[in-house]
């Protein structure tokens, strides 16, 4: 693997393959395991991941990458070897998840700053050496009466763009994540809404990574799709990826590789749909992909369970999320293949 930037971040949106968001702080992997009844520990979260890094066609057909939590990327499998070398055997990349989390921003009722560039530099320098060749930082902007404000965006937009040149610096792939919620309170705008505020956004990033000096070639962008809030929906799949590609070719210069879209709160099937349509119906001038995590892990989870006995019932559930994925990210995926699993 070539360690331009270019080269990295091209790898990451091949054809046909996406990125697996496995980097769940350990707050958010507990959810999770609370939902299976598992108790969340070092071993038990360790189990989890091995289970999937190890579903061999998955991660060698339809995973590019893998987006890790700090803890996983220096966690090693039951038999001693280390993640990042599971990860890269299986012809993936490893990355790692660089931010502190969104915080309540001072001043800004009902609106959050992403906290994690002091000491970023020195940091990323360990993840590099540990093997990650890609990053992630996720800025967080909600809809609401009032929100978002100019304030919040830009100053989300300046940490992302700030995280991406220091990561450039340290020979590692930015993903830059502004994510825009549909699941936010109240979540009852429109999609009419949404796309104003994702295209504010976009191009509020935009212009901060250029006046950051963030070489577009070597970053990828993991935007959300353009959808109407969770308690509002109504918008078809036709109407999700017509908005989606609007507001992403008014706003994203195509010297960027590819975007990789979060699931964000959508079901499994509609995250799949979703970029489906996208890909089969329209021309664009990057590569439109998948870096999901709750959207591909879902069912692998529940059929899992936490028992040692479902590992490949797991596997099984895993592969077939990541093969819809990758049959959507060349905009080939048909509803009834679903049934046929």
């Amino acid at each position: 693997m070539s360690d331009r930037l270019e080269d990295i971040a091209l790898a990451m949106v091949a054809d046909g393959k996406g990125l697996l968001a496995a980097d769940e702080s350990t707050s958010t992997i507990k959810k999770r395991f609370d939902t299976i009844g598992l108790d969340s520990t070092e071993t038990s979260r360790r189990d989890y991941r091995e289970m999937l890094f190890r579903a061999d066609e998955a991660m060698k057909k339809y995973i590019s990458g893998v987006i890790l939590f700090e803890e996983t990327l220096y966690q090693k499998a039951a038999d001693g070897t280390p993640f990042v070398d599971l990860i890269k055997a299986a012809g993936s990349i490893p990355g790692i998840k660089v931010d502190l989390g969104a915080k309540p921003m001072a001043g800004f009722p009902g609106e959050t700053i992403t906290e994690g560039l002091d000491g970023l530099r020195e940091r990323l320098a360990d993840y590099y050496k540990a093997g990650a060749r890609f990053a992630k930082w996720r800025g967080v902007i909600a809809i609401a009466d009032g929100l978002p404000t100019w304030g919040s965006i830009k100053a989300n937009s300046q940490a992302l763009a700030r995280y991406a040149a220091l990561c450039q610096e340290a020979g590692i792939v930015p993903i830059v994540e502004p994510e825009v919620l549909m699941d936010g309170a109240p979540g009852t705008h429109d999609i009419a809404k949404c796309a104003e505020v994702t295209e504010w956004v976009l191009r509020t990033v935009f212009t901060d990574l250029y006046d950051a000096r963030v070489k577009l070639e070597g970053m990828i962008l993991k935007p959300n799709m353009v959808i109407d809030g969770k308690n509002a929906r109504k918008a078809s799949v036709a109407q999700v990826a017509e908005a989606t590609v609007k507001v992403l070719k008014a706003t994203v210069p195509s010297a960027v590789p590819g975007i990789a879209f979060l699931s964000g709160g959508q079901t499994t099937e509609e995250a799949t749909a979703h970029l489906s349509a996208m890909n089969s119906a329209y021309d664009m001038p990057w590569k439109l992909t998948y870096s999901y995590g709750r959207a591909l892990q879902d069912t692998a989870l529940k059929a899992w369970g936490g028992r040692s006995e479902n590992v490949a019932a797991g596997q099984r559930a895993f592969t077939h999320r990541a093969r819809m994925n990758s049959l959507a990210a060349t905009g080939t995926w048909q509803q009834d293949l679903e049934k046929a699993a």
